[in-house]
């Protein structure tokens, strides 16, 4: 494992130069990289004298927060990629089939893989939602690293999470992040894994950035995250059972239905 984390963080490391980096393999075998020793089980594999970007997207989001949203690297690389008006239409529609906001959806694939579809996550996540082969299975989606098929199928995959935890938002996202039987087994909590909560909170705060000045900033507590949302009287009541759901999702003739968790 020491070896694998090795590779992976001199692929990481290829062709920034100069940049410290840091990592960990914890007892779940995810890999962990920072730019600075974040605590005692953080290990130096590469020694620079600059700081730079990493190349392994799907590991941003991992990295320690910084006070505000604009200061992450994932801010940075997703104002910079021509990938968000690129993939808009595909997001705009694929949120609408699911009944979704497509500002949630952007954050999701934000946070996911800093809009780049060729990303890879060392536990096997693929494409711009990161969908894993077991989650692409259950949704039909066959060509997991196409845009449009793995849109297609993270979106399916995050509106049956919301409707699984009654459209409560941060465990739907903790769901998409730790899985949803995790958050079952903390009895419908987000799990206490700082990774997850990390991730809750960074979305929520893509979900206020691609939402526009409108969005009330949300209040995130260790281990809970409340959410006031004044101002949506006037929406239609059916279907709307929290923030990121708009109205019932548009009849798919191919759609799978999510399987139990396990």
């Amino acid at each position: 494992m020491r070896l694998a984390l090795c590779a992976i963080v001199l692929l990481a490391a290829a062709g920034a130069a100069q940049a410290d980096l840091y990592g960990f393999v914890d007892d779940q075998g995810r890999i962990h990289l920072a730019n600075e020793k974040v605590d005692e089980r953080y290990e130096l594999f590469v020694k620079g004298e600059t700081a730079t970007e990493f190349r392994l997207t799907s590991e941003l989001k991992y990295l320690p927060a910084p006070p505000e949203l604009t200061d992450h690297i994932i801010f940075k690389r997703v104002q910079k990629t021509p990938n968000v008006a690129r993939y808009d239409a595909l997001v705009q529609e694929h949120a609408r089939r699911q009944g979704l906001e497509p500002a949630l959806v952007k954050a999701v694939i934000a946070v996911e893989s800093a809009y780049d579809p060729a990303a890879v996550s060392p536990k096997g996540a693929v494409g711009l939602m990161q969908l894993i082969p077991g989650t692409a299975a259950r949704y039909g989606v066959k060509r997991i690293a196409d845009p449009q098929d793995n849109i297609a199928g993270g979106t399916r995959y995050l509106r049956d999470l919301l409707d699984m935890f009654g459209g409560n938002l941060p465990l739907a996202l903790a769901g998409y992040n730790a899985g949803e039987g995790a958050v079952q087994r903390y009895r419908n909590s987000i799990p206490p894994f700082p990774e997850t909560q990390a991730y809750v909170k960074l979305v929520l705060q893509f979900y206020d950035h691609f939402s526009g000045p409108k969005r009330v900033t949300r209040a995130v507590d260790t281990g809970r995250i409340r959410l006031t949302i004044p101002g949506r009287r006037n929406l239609p009541a059916a279907g709307v059972l929290a923030p990121g759901l708009l109205k019932e999702p548009v009849a798919d003739l191919g759609a799978v239905p999510a399987q139990a968790a396990q």
